[in-house]
């Protein structure tokens, strides 16, 4: 959806309202102790009005006795003002908490089911802002929006009920000019809303920014680039003020639109008020009275005004977490998907086509191959000749546009998700490590795994000898995305998950081209162990390192264009023949 189009009000609280089901009955309770501040605060300006029209009209029964129960009657209902303004400051927030937290774990979830090209076209530092800051002021919204508007309606209620008793056409006059300020005041409000999703945005766009210069560190220093990113940033930085810009100057128009008629409905009381005591419509007490309610209801709806930048930034947030929530899930099980369980490891391909979702042309075009249990099938071509893709199909990273994929006889459709993966290893050339240690990122393959397991499967990967080496063996902190490990150390680590793992297929995507000699011949090593015995596909460019494969694959724009073994291709003296050629220069 557009950053700049705004959903309808009524559609988003449609949306909201079931986040409060699991609290409801802190939600009444906080809206009965809302009541109770509300009668509270009305009382007052009666207990003035009838100790004035005593003082003015009998002051002889006046007494002291009187004065003091009226006192008391006061001071009882101000100590239950307290205890309902704890209720709603501390167990009101607390429910605004945990709705926030149910947020921010359903949308978490979510974005753990979005497919691969969800992430293709989205930067993780707008995720990250939804997740985060967008939904910090739901908090305040959750637990405000539904107190502030019933006190406010209670407030003008009753008011308007115990004023109109004392004379209806004052009331009249001061209650018509409320409809006309939020008629006046709604197209700032509305105005208000889009500058605050446009600011929002902008955060995430400016996190996105953050996020891809830190990361990228390193190279930025290494071209001494700091000034291009310190300009980058700047000009983000500066978007954002603009907006910030524009929110501000249409709030600013909303709050002196609300001070205007602010100012009218006192003066309207006042001399319209002064003008009926003159004729003798209403008294002097009267008239005081009039004047406290409409403080009183001034008040309240100065708070709505203050309360309506928290209302829009809430209903921002409500709305970039509800675009996200409305993203659709691609992959998904099918309604009577099974387990898939005792795998040996067949692997087929039936007249696969696949392209992607923002792109007409197919990467992959009616490909037919058959790998079978065990085998170790390596694939090699240009780039951009779909090796990688092929490869993600297998686990249903992307769904084929055109035909089937089985394992061992079953369409991978038509097994669950969850059970397809966990029968499928990958090594990556980019390797992820998580911000922990070493233990923990290699317990990430199987967490139920014991210690020795872990150990057994570091000393398959031919890492244990360094991990023993690092300041605190398997306890050694990683640091972000591994960066205190070598390339060829944090493959290890990433081929030792993948050994406790133990899936009968393999996934090995360039595993050793960023690695120097050394450390590939270390790390070709480990991959052959985990090969062994496994259905494997090896993506490579290093064509020395698949020679032992079985089957070699060549891709091209075209498909496949040749399959057999590294000496059958050789002897053919074609594409094959060409790369490796090529390769050995």
């Amino acid at each position: 959806m557009s950053k700049n189009k705004v959903m309808k009000t009524s559609y988003l609280m449609r949306r909201f309202i079931p986040y409060y089901k699991k609290y409801r009955w802190i939600l009444l309770l906080d809206l009965f102790c809302a009541a109770l501040t509300t009668v509270c605060e009305l009382v007052l300006p009666l207990i003035i009005r009838y100790i004035t029209n005593m003082g003015m009209n009998r002051l002889e029964e006046l007494t002291v006795r009187t004065i003091l129960t009226l006192g008391a009657l006061y001071l009882v209902l101000r100590l239950v003002d307290v205890a309902a303004n704890y209720f709603m400051a501390y167990f009101g927030h607390m429910m605004g908490a945990k709705i926030e937290t149910d947020m921010r774990r359903d949308l978490f979830s979510h974005l753990q089911d979005l497919s691969y090209s969800y992430y293709d076209n989205t930067k993780i530092g707008q995720i990250m802002a939804r997740i985060t800051s967008d939904l910090f002021d739901v908090t305040e919204f959750s637990h405000h929006c539904p107190e502030e508007y019933f006190i406010a309606v209670l407030k003008i209620s009753i008011s308007f009920v115990i004023l109109a008793n004392t004379d209806l056409a004052l009331t009249l006059i001061i209650f018509s000019l409320i409809p006309i300020m939020l008629i006046c005041s709604m197209s700032f409000s509305k105005k208000m809303r889009g500058a605050f999703k446009k600011s929002r945005y902008q955060i995430g766009e400016i996190n996105a920014q953050v996020e891809d210069s830190l990361l990228g560190v390193r190279v930025v220093k290494s071209y001494a680039n700091e000034e291009i990113e310190e300009e980058k940033f700047r000009r983000g930085n500066e978007r954002f003020l603009n907006i910030k810009d524009e929110a501000y100057r249409y709030m600013a128009g909303f709050q002196s639109t609300i001070r205007l008629f602010d100012g009218i409905m006192y003066i309207a009381v006042v001399i319209a008020g002064a003008i009926f005591m003159i004729y003798g419509r209403i008294n002097p007490a009267d008239l005081v009275a009039y004047l406290l309610y409409v403080t009183m209801l001034l008040n309240s709806i100065r708070r709505i005004v203050e309360f309506t930048e928290q209302f829009q930034r809430g209903m921002t947030g409500i709305e970039r977490f509800i675009e996200i929530m409305d993203t659709d899930v691609e992959i998904i099980d099918s309604e009577d998907a099974v387990p898939l369980e005792n795998v040996q490891g067949e692997i087929r391909f039936d007249n696969v086509s696949f392209k992607y979702s923002d792109n007409n042309k197919n990467v992959l075009s009616d490909i037919d191959l058959t790998v079978k249990a065990g085998e170790n099938v390596a694939l090699v071509g240009p780039s951009g000749s779909g090796k990688t893709t092929l490869c993600n199909l297998i686990p249903r990273f992307y769904d084929v546009t055109k035909g089937r994929i089985l394992i061992d006889g079953q369409d991978i459709k038509d097994v669950t998700i969850k059970s397809l993966r966990s029968q499928i290893g990958m090594v990556q050339q980019d390797v992820y490590l998580f911000s922990g240690s070493v233990y923990e990122n290699i317990l990430y393959g199987r967490p139920d795994a014991t210690k020795e397991e872990v150990y057994e499967a570091a000393k398959n990967a031919g890492a244990h000898d360094f991990i023993m080496e690092l300041p605190d063996g398997y306890d050694t902190y990683v640091g972000e995305r591994g960066v205190k490990l070598s390339g060829g150390q944090k493959q290890r680590i990433s081929i030792a998950r993948v050994f406790l793992k133990n899936p009968p297929i393999l996934i090995l995507d360039e595993a050793t081209s960023a690695l120097d000699t050394e450390s590939e011949m270390i790390v070709q090593r480990s991959l052959e162990r985990l090969a062994k015995g496994r259905t494997t596909f090896t993506i490579a460019h290093r064509l020395t390192t698949i020679r032992n494969a079985k089957i070699i694959l060549v891709l091209t724009d075209n498909g496949i264009e040749e399959k057999g073994s590294h000496e059958e291709l050789l002897e053919k003296r074609a594409i094959y023949y060409n790369l490796y050629k090529m390769y050995e220069k």
